[in-house]
């Protein structure tokens, strides 16, 4: 159960870290459950309980997949918290959503025309979606021949001024690696 952003993806994924007494994040903890040559892992912050093999984590803290961890160290009171799931993670993912604002305010900003355009197209979509389901997937298959267009006419460009991809990634809310991928998607024969 992690946090998603719509716009940036897995490229910003978040979710809640444990973090031990030394201020490090323990290493997955595997579970023999079969015979075979696979052990699972799991690092879901709410192993980490002192059980099972797990080191008991003395706080939480905000991550995301980008690398980012939140400066905030939530302390885990063990004795008003047996489970860890019934911790209260919504300051954390507010220490997570003011990150993708500083990556959304460090991305290539939108013309302020074009994002309302955009907000309002989102919102006509989802009513006709309620209320004309078919007309909606049209609406939709139109838009994906729009953005493959554009997304081609945009990657082709940028291809050919030769920007270089951490700029590219930086100016989209991603890694160069991402960026490259992304830009694969409008124009795979590069």
């Amino acid at each position: 159960m992690g946090w998603y952003s719509e716009e940036f993806g897995a490229s910003h994924e978040g979710t809640v870290r444990a973090v031990l007494a030394d201020g490090g994040e323990p290493k997955p903890v595997y579970f023999d459950v079969v015979s075979g040559s696979h052990v699972p892992a799991v690092s879901d912050w709410w192993i980490y309980d002192g059980t099972c093999g797990a080191p008991r984590a003395a706080g939480l803290r905000g991550s995301c997949s980008c690398g980012w961890r939140g400066a905030r160290h939530q302390p885990i009171d063990w004795a008003a918290t047996p489970d860890l799931r019934d911790v209260d993670t919504d300051p954390l993912y507010e220490d997570w959503a003011r990150h993708i604002a500083e990556v959304d305010a460090r991305s290539v900003p939108l013309p302020l025309g074009l994002e309302g355009l955009l907000g309002q197209l989102d919102e006509q979509l989802e009513l006709l979606a309620n209320d004309a389901p078919l007309a909606a997937l049209r609406a939709v298959a139109l838009l994906e021949g729009v953005a493959r267009r554009v997304g081609g006419d945009a990657a082709e460009a940028t291809l050919t001024d030769q920007v270089p991809w951490e700029t590219v990634g930086q100016a989209l809310g991603m890694t160069a690696d991402e960026a490259r991928a992304h830009l694969r998607r409008y124009r795979p024969r590069y």
